[in-house]
């Protein structure tokens, strides 16, 4: 009989579990690779973390799946949470069957921040841009209309609220996903703000917390 001792069935489990852990946490990394930033005149409008290894870290313990029924009565037409605090948007659809979390862009400052309930109003795919009065006379340089396409800070699709000029939308610049880099938008990557798009319809639910 040999002296080998076989690894406990524990040991396999969490070396597994590692390595699945860290193949998420490289997901995103891979995801923004597929999408280099291009340069606009909006290039400098992200705010640099004076920490980043520590805010990914508060940012990856705060970004979790969540229940619904704690924010929502009922998840009618589906139902958006946007946590600005971990930059994570949470999605169910109306039979609950479906469940998205996708990480965020949040506004630069708690000045431009805006929380409580509205719901979509509209759905626009390919949509044109035009900055606020008061974006303008912060950024004077800014064009004052920008069409569909690669220049576009609403990316490829958007999501217009009940609030003027609030929207959740797409980016071209993946640099700002994750960070304070909007007017007071919510921003998502084109390829997540696509399948979010795809999943609500005029009148579903949003909170901003």
């Amino acid at each position: 009989m040999s002296d080998t001792k076989l690894p406990l069935p524990g040991a396999q489990l969490g070396r597994r579990a590692l390595l699945s852990g860290a193949a998420a946490l490289l997901a995103t990394p891979a995801l923004v690779g597929r999408a280099r930033a291009q340069a606009s005149p909006f290039e400098n409008t992200t705010e640099v973390e004076r920490d980043v290894t520590e805010s990914v870290r508060r940012n990856i313990s705060s970004f979790r799946s969540l229940e619904w029924q704690p924010y929502f009565s009922n998840t009618n037409k589906g139902a958006i949470l946007v946590d600005v605090t971990s930059r994570a948007l949470h999605f169910w659809s109306e039979d609950q069957s479906i469940y998205k979390l996708y990480p965020t862009s949040v506004p630069l400052t708690e000045d431009l921040t805006r929380r409580g309930r509205t719901s979509v109003t509209q759905k626009v795919e390919g949509p044109s841009w035009r900055p606020t009065p008061s974006m303008l006379e912060r950024n004077p340089e800014w064009p004052p209309f920008i069409g569909p396409g690669p220049d576009n800070p609403l990316g490829t699709h958007a999501l217009y609220l009940s609030w003027t000029y609030y929207r959740i939308h797409g980016t071209h610049d993946t640099r700002k996903i994750g960070r304070r880099s909007s007017n007071g938008c919510i921003g998502l990557y084109n390829e997540h703000i696509a399948e979010l798009f795809s999943l609500t319809t005029v009148g579903t639910q949003v909170l901003l917390i």
